[in-house]
């Protein structure tokens, strides 16, 4: 096993993983061979289908690579609130012509399975998002040589995660796109979340760990920015979410650069977690209402969000994105890494130039 991520990689750069479709293998391939280190993510799939993207990704290329995996949700949503709010979608689902999902679809997106694939058949790199694992299950992953990290949204995450025997910890801060990952759901602290740059440092302080930094990084000078503070790489989705290789519909890439979609706003509208998207219809409408319930609300809207695709409406998608949306390049995943290597260089040569004056 590497005792540094960056062991893993020509450049600090990580293609973060995106649950639903964007991280398939011919992005992480493109990521990894171009010199950064990409990911699958495993959120929403059962075992057999993130087993499935594994070995095709192992036959794009032999660089390393990492899995996401989500962890287990506590039971503590209000299923009048649940119901209430499918009620509310009522009419969501006639417009769009299809059923609301059912609530009880799933818990723990098949977690143990996933698991024992991942122990069984190691790869390079295992990341955790909404929680940490028991020390035992690290420990497990140590032995199959597999490096663990372990997503936070706080120092008191980071410490939990150390004291579990991660090996790394992936600092995300309120800008990033898609979910927050923190390990406890609290309504009361909805919005807020720490920026990335005042986290890193608090993390750093923290823990020990080896911290990777994510959140709204676009460009090669932010990256030089978190790697000034202590960041060990930096952990881009949205800039990689444009690019020819990810899954994402073209719908959603559209989305980043169209007027109609111009900020992003946290909301629970979709999922009933509080996540980063670009403000549609769907979540001004349905968003100030939607309950603590995931993955209840996740798997109500599902139906919903897939027939709005199909529908070529992206007013009912979940359109994820960070807060620096507006600088998405869309391009060939290779090109971005080398453009974004480039810069990064160019923005650390600028600030020891500047030091020495």
């Amino acid at each position: 096993m590497s005792s540094t991520l960056t062991d893993l990689c020509r450049y600090p750069i990580v293609q973060a993983p995106m649950a639903g479709g964007a991280s398939c293998p011919q992005l992480a391939a493109a990521v990894c061979d171009a010199g950064g280190l990409g990911f699958l993510a495993a959120g929403y799939k059962t075992a057999d289908g993130m087993y499935d993207e594994i070995k095709r990704l192992r036959g794009l290329t032999a660089a390393p690579f990492g899995v996401n995996v989500f962890l287990p949700q506590t039971r503590h949503a209000d299923r009048a609130a649940v119901d209430l709010y499918r009620s509310q979608l009522a009419g969501e689902a006639d417009w769009y012509d299809t059923p609301l999902g059912d609530p009880e679809a799933g818990w723990d997106d098949n977690y143990e399975a996933k698991l024992a694939v991942l122990l069984d058949e190691p790869v390079p790199v295992v990341s955790f998002t909404f929680g940490c694992p028991p020390r035992r299950v690290l420990d497990r992953f140590r032995r199959a040589g597999t490096y663990t990290v372990v997503t936070v949204t706080t120092p008191e995450e980071a410490r939990a995660a150390q004291w579990s025997g991660a090996d790394a910890v992936c600092a995300q801060g309120i800008e990033a796109g898609g979910h927050q990952g923190t390990h406890h759901d609290d309504p009361a602290t909805d919005g807020a979340g720490i920026g990335l740059l005042s986290l890193v440092l608090q993390v750093k302080d923290a823990v020990e760990l080896p911290v990777l930094a994510a959140g709204g990084i676009m460009r090669g000078p932010q990256i030089a920015a978190v790697l000034a503070l202590g960041a060990q790489a930096a952990q881009l989705g949205t800039a990689f979410l444009v690019t020819d290789e990810s899954g994402a519909p073209d719908l959603h890439k559209q989305a980043m650069s169209n007027p109609l979609f111009a900020r992003t706003e946290l909301t629970r509208a979709f999922s009933g977690r509080p996540a980063r998207g670009l403000v549609n219809r769907f979540m001004r409408e349905h968003g100030p209402y939607a309950p603590q319930a995931y993955p209840e609300v996740h798997h109500v809207t599902s139906p919903l969000r897939r027939a709005a695709a199909k529908a070529g409406d992206p007013q009912a998608m979940a359109l994820w994105a960070g807060q620096g949306h507006r600088m998405a390049r869309p391009m060939p995943a290779a090109q971005l890494v080398e453009v974004l290597a480039a810069e990064t260089e160019a923005a650390r040569a600028a600030m020891t130039l500047g030091g020495t004056r």
